[in-house]
Protein backbone atom coordinates (compact mmCIF):
# COMPACT_ATOMS: atom_id res chain seq x y z
CA UNK A 1 0.00 0.00 0.00
CA UNK A 2 1.06 3.60 -0.72
CA UNK A 3 2.61 5.16 2.24
CA UNK A 4 1.67 8.85 2.71
CA UNK A 5 3.26 11.32 4.95
CA UNK A 6 2.46 14.71 6.53
CA UNK A 7 5.43 16.54 7.47
CA UNK A 8 5.33 19.35 10.22
CA UNK A 9 8.17 21.26 9.60
CA UNK A 10 10.24 22.55 7.05
CA UNK A 11 13.63 22.61 8.65
CA UNK A 12 16.91 20.85 7.73
CA UNK A 13 16.01 17.86 9.08
CA UNK A 14 12.64 17.68 7.46
CA UNK A 15 14.01 18.40 3.79
CA UNK A 16 17.27 15.25 4.97
CA UNK A 17 14.36 12.63 5.38
CA UNK A 18 12.29 13.91 2.20
CA UNK A 19 15.06 13.56 -0.15
CA UNK A 20 16.14 10.29 1.61
CA UNK A 21 12.43 8.98 1.22
CA UNK A 22 12.18 9.80 -2.71
CA UNK A 23 16.07 8.85 -3.70
CA UNK A 24 14.68 5.10 -1.84
CA UNK A 25 11.20 5.22 -3.56
CA UNK A 26 9.67 4.50 -0.41
CA UNK A 27 7.89 7.78 -0.68
CA UNK A 28 6.45 9.56 -3.51
CA UNK A 29 6.80 13.07 -3.57
CA UNK A 30 3.33 13.79 -4.36
CA UNK A 31 1.85 11.65 -1.87
CA UNK A 32 4.12 13.79 0.72
CA UNK A 33 2.34 16.90 2.09
CA UNK A 34 4.08 19.64 4.33
CA UNK A 35 3.40 22.73 6.49
CA UNK A 36 5.57 24.90 8.49
CA UNK A 37 5.04 27.65 11.18
CA UNK A 38 4.93 31.05 9.17
CA UNK A 39 7.45 30.87 5.70
CA UNK A 40 5.73 30.64 2.48
CA UNK A 41 8.91 30.81 0.61
CA UNK A 42 10.69 27.96 2.60
CA UNK A 43 7.25 25.65 1.55
CA UNK A 44 7.53 27.25 -2.24
CA UNK A 45 11.77 26.51 -2.25
CA UNK A 46 10.74 22.71 -0.96
CA UNK A 47 7.52 22.54 -3.69
CA UNK A 48 9.62 23.55 -6.42
CA UNK A 49 12.41 21.46 -5.44
CA UNK A 50 10.78 17.99 -4.74
CA UNK A 51 7.22 18.28 -6.19
CA UNK A 52 5.74 18.09 -2.57
CA UNK A 53 2.41 19.85 -1.67
CA UNK A 54 2.12 22.52 0.95
CA UNK A 55 -0.79 23.75 2.38
CA UNK A 56 -1.68 26.13 5.51
CA UNK A 57 -4.61 24.33 6.48
CA UNK A 58 -4.58 21.51 9.42
CA UNK A 59 -7.20 19.85 7.97
CA UNK A 60 -6.04 19.16 4.34
CA UNK A 61 -2.66 18.22 5.72
CA UNK A 62 -3.97 15.25 7.41
CA UNK A 63 -6.84 14.49 5.56
CA UNK A 64 -5.17 10.82 4.08
CA UNK A 65 -1.76 10.56 5.68
CA UNK A 66 -0.16 7.83 7.80
CA UNK A 67 2.12 9.04 9.19
CA UNK A 68 2.35 12.31 10.22
CA UNK A 69 6.12 13.29 11.09
CA UNK A 70 6.43 16.32 13.62
CA UNK A 71 9.34 18.51 12.68
CA UNK A 72 8.81 21.57 14.25
CA UNK A 73 11.20 22.78 17.06
CA UNK A 74 11.18 21.55 20.90
CA UNK A 75 10.00 24.86 22.22
CA UNK A 76 7.20 25.32 19.29
CA UNK A 77 5.81 22.09 20.35
CA UNK A 78 2.65 23.03 22.32
CA UNK A 79 1.72 25.71 19.46
CA UNK A 80 2.88 23.61 16.66
CA UNK A 81 0.50 20.34 17.51
CA UNK A 82 -2.25 22.96 19.04
CA UNK A 83 -4.35 23.38 15.83
CA UNK A 84 -3.76 19.75 14.74
CA UNK A 85 -5.33 18.52 17.41
CA UNK A 86 -9.38 18.43 16.23
CA UNK A 87 -8.08 16.44 13.22
CA UNK A 88 -5.47 13.59 14.04
CA UNK A 89 -7.35 10.45 15.19
CA UNK A 90 -5.92 7.03 15.86
CA UNK A 91 -5.32 6.00 12.88
CA UNK A 92 -2.32 8.37 12.39
CA UNK A 93 0.91 7.36 13.30
CA UNK A 94 2.79 10.21 14.67
CA UNK A 95 6.81 10.25 13.92
CA UNK A 96 8.28 12.75 16.76
CA UNK A 97 11.77 13.66 15.29
CA UNK A 98 11.82 16.72 18.14
CA UNK A 99 15.04 16.54 20.40
CA UNK A 100 13.96 15.65 24.02
CA UNK A 101 10.27 15.71 23.97
CA UNK A 102 9.05 12.48 25.14
CA UNK A 103 6.09 10.34 23.91
CA UNK A 104 4.21 10.88 26.79
CA UNK A 105 4.36 14.81 26.67
CA UNK A 106 3.28 14.88 23.12
CA UNK A 107 0.80 12.79 24.29
CA UNK A 108 -0.80 14.62 26.86
CA UNK A 109 -0.91 18.06 24.76
CA UNK A 110 -3.31 16.22 21.91
CA UNK A 111 -5.45 14.69 24.66
CA UNK A 112 -5.96 11.24 23.06
CA UNK A 113 -4.76 7.87 22.49
CA UNK A 114 -2.76 8.29 19.28
CA UNK A 115 0.26 5.84 18.35
CA UNK A 116 3.82 7.95 19.00
CA UNK A 117 7.17 6.89 17.83
CA UNK A 118 9.68 9.00 18.85
CA UNK A 119 12.86 8.97 15.89
CA UNK A 120 16.37 10.71 16.45
CA UNK A 121 17.77 10.58 12.65
CA UNK A 122 20.73 12.71 11.87
CA UNK A 123 20.78 14.65 8.30
CA UNK A 124 22.58 11.93 6.67
CA UNK A 125 19.47 10.99 6.21
CA UNK A 126 19.77 13.22 2.91
CA UNK A 127 22.20 11.12 1.13
CA UNK A 128 20.59 7.19 2.43
CA UNK A 129 23.29 7.71 5.71
CA UNK A 130 21.54 8.06 8.59
CA UNK A 131 21.55 6.68 12.33
CA UNK A 132 18.56 6.47 13.56
CA UNK A 133 17.49 5.97 17.06
CA UNK A 134 13.95 5.05 17.98
CA UNK A 135 11.37 4.17 20.77
CA UNK A 136 7.67 3.82 20.84
CA UNK A 137 4.82 5.26 23.12
CA UNK A 138 2.31 3.63 25.02
CA UNK A 139 0.03 3.66 22.29
CA UNK A 140 2.16 2.33 19.57
CA UNK A 141 1.98 -1.28 18.90
CA UNK A 142 4.57 -3.49 17.91
CA UNK A 143 2.73 -2.95 13.83
CA UNK A 144 3.32 0.53 14.31
CA UNK A 145 7.17 0.34 15.42
CA UNK A 146 7.86 -1.80 12.76
CA UNK A 147 6.04 0.45 10.08
CA UNK A 148 8.34 2.98 10.83
CA UNK A 149 11.57 1.32 11.59
CA UNK A 150 10.27 -0.08 8.02
CA UNK A 151 10.10 3.70 6.60
CA UNK A 152 13.75 4.74 8.19
CA UNK A 153 15.35 2.11 7.25
CA UNK A 154 15.07 3.13 3.89
CA UNK A 155 17.68 5.91 4.84
CA UNK A 156 20.21 4.24 6.60
CA UNK A 157 20.50 2.34 9.93
CA UNK A 158 18.06 2.01 13.02
CA UNK A 159 18.64 1.08 16.80
CA UNK A 160 15.23 0.59 18.90
CA UNK A 161 15.99 1.25 22.07
CA UNK A 162 13.28 -0.07 24.70
CA UNK A 163 14.22 3.13 27.19
CA UNK A 164 12.67 6.19 25.48
CA UNK A 165 14.99 7.88 28.09
CA UNK A 166 18.06 5.95 25.75
CA UNK A 167 17.09 8.76 23.18
CA UNK A 168 18.67 11.49 25.10
CA UNK A 169 21.99 9.73 24.59
CA UNK A 170 21.18 9.17 20.51
CA UNK A 171 20.67 12.81 20.40
CA UNK A 172 23.96 13.53 21.94
CA UNK A 173 25.95 10.97 19.84
CA UNK A 174 24.50 10.64 16.86
CA UNK A 175 21.73 13.14 16.18
CA UNK A 176 24.47 15.28 16.39
CA UNK A 177 27.08 13.52 15.66
CA UNK A 178 27.28 15.12 11.80
CA UNK A 179 27.82 18.13 13.14
CA UNK A 180 31.59 16.76 14.93
CA UNK A 181 32.51 15.15 11.89
CA UNK A 182 31.94 18.25 10.15
CA UNK A 183 33.96 20.60 12.63
CA UNK A 184 36.62 17.99 12.76
CA UNK A 185 36.85 18.85 8.45
CA UNK A 186 36.91 22.27 8.80
CA UNK A 187 39.94 21.79 11.34
CA UNK A 188 42.01 19.46 8.91
CA UNK A 189 41.00 21.76 5.78
CA UNK A 190 42.50 24.73 8.07
CA UNK A 191 45.44 23.00 8.44
CA UNK A 192 45.68 21.97 5.28
CA UNK A 193 45.73 24.97 3.95
CA UNK A 194 48.36 25.93 6.30
CA UNK A 195 51.07 23.13 5.49
CA UNK A 196 50.50 24.23 1.29
CA UNK A 197 48.03 22.01 -0.05
CA UNK A 198 45.59 23.43 -2.26
CA UNK A 199 41.77 23.17 -1.22
CA UNK A 200 40.70 20.81 -4.02
CA UNK A 201 43.52 18.09 -3.21
CA UNK A 202 42.93 18.63 0.37
CA UNK A 203 39.29 17.88 0.51
CA UNK A 204 39.55 15.15 -1.82
CA UNK A 205 42.14 13.59 0.82
CA UNK A 206 40.60 14.45 3.40
CA UNK A 207 37.24 12.88 2.39
CA UNK A 208 38.73 9.65 1.24
CA UNK A 209 40.57 9.39 4.92
CA UNK A 210 37.13 9.50 6.34
CA UNK A 211 35.65 7.56 3.98
CA UNK A 212 38.58 4.49 4.98
CA UNK A 213 38.58 4.51 7.88
CA UNK A 214 35.04 4.56 8.60
CA UNK A 215 35.13 1.60 6.40
CA UNK A 216 37.64 -0.14 8.40
CA UNK A 217 35.71 0.36 11.58
CA UNK A 218 32.76 -1.71 9.86
CA UNK A 219 34.67 -4.15 8.41
CA UNK A 220 37.53 -5.15 10.63
CA UNK A 221 36.82 -7.14 14.04
CA UNK A 222 39.17 -4.76 15.66
CA UNK A 223 38.88 -2.15 18.33
CA UNK A 224 39.11 1.83 17.01
CA UNK A 225 42.23 1.86 19.79
CA UNK A 226 43.67 -1.17 17.98
CA UNK A 227 43.24 -0.02 14.57
CA UNK A 228 44.94 3.05 15.96
CA UNK A 229 48.03 1.81 17.26
CA UNK A 230 48.90 0.28 14.10
CA UNK A 231 49.21 3.15 12.44
CA UNK A 232 50.94 4.83 15.01
CA UNK A 233 54.82 3.71 14.48
CA UNK A 234 56.89 4.95 17.43
CA UNK A 235 58.72 8.32 16.75
CA UNK A 236 56.84 8.47 13.41
CA UNK A 237 54.79 10.90 12.30
CA UNK A 238 51.57 9.90 13.38
CA UNK A 239 52.59 9.55 17.00
CA UNK A 240 53.76 12.86 16.84
CA UNK A 241 50.54 14.21 15.85
CA UNK A 242 48.45 12.11 18.31
CA UNK A 243 51.13 13.15 21.03
CA UNK A 244 49.48 17.11 20.01
CA UNK A 245 46.10 16.26 20.53
CA UNK A 246 46.77 14.57 23.26
CA UNK A 247 48.14 17.96 24.67
CA UNK A 248 44.93 19.70 23.93
CA UNK A 249 42.90 17.20 25.42
CA UNK A 250 40.98 16.57 22.37
CA UNK A 251 39.65 13.13 23.25
CA UNK A 252 38.12 14.62 26.89
CA UNK A 253 37.10 17.48 24.93
CA UNK A 254 34.94 15.23 22.46
CA UNK A 255 33.56 13.25 25.32
CA UNK A 256 32.82 16.06 27.26
CA UNK A 257 30.53 17.32 23.67
CA UNK A 258 29.05 14.30 23.80
CA UNK A 259 27.53 14.54 27.26
CA UNK A 260 27.12 17.95 26.97
CA UNK A 261 24.60 17.77 23.94
CA UNK A 262 22.99 14.71 25.83
CA UNK A 263 22.31 16.69 28.55
CA UNK A 264 20.81 19.55 26.64
CA UNK A 265 18.18 16.57 25.39
CA UNK A 266 17.19 16.44 28.65
CA UNK A 267 16.54 19.89 29.38
CA UNK A 268 14.36 20.26 26.16
CA UNK A 269 12.41 17.93 27.51
CA UNK A 270 11.76 19.30 31.31
CA UNK A 271 11.24 22.77 29.46
CA UNK A 272 8.25 21.30 27.38
CA UNK A 273 7.39 19.61 30.70
CA UNK A 274 6.83 23.01 32.44
CA UNK A 275 5.16 24.96 29.38
CA UNK A 276 2.59 22.21 29.66
CA UNK A 277 2.12 22.84 33.44
CA UNK A 278 2.11 26.43 33.01
CA UNK A 279 -1.10 26.51 30.36
CA UNK A 280 -2.60 24.04 32.31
Amino acid sequence: MTKKVAFIGAGSMAEAMMAGFFHSQMIEPRHAIISNRSSDERLTFLQDKYGVRTTRYPQALLADADFVVLTMKPKDAVSGLAPLIPYLHEHHILVSVMAGVSTASIVDVIGKKIPVIRVMPNTSAAVGKSATGMAKGAYATPQHLEAVKELFQTIGTVAVVDDEEQLHAVTGLAGSGPAYIYYLVEAMEKAASEIGLNREDAKELILQTLIGSAQMLKNSPKAPETLRKEVTSPGGTTEAGLKELQKHQCQEAFIQCIKVATNRSKELGEALRNQMLNQT
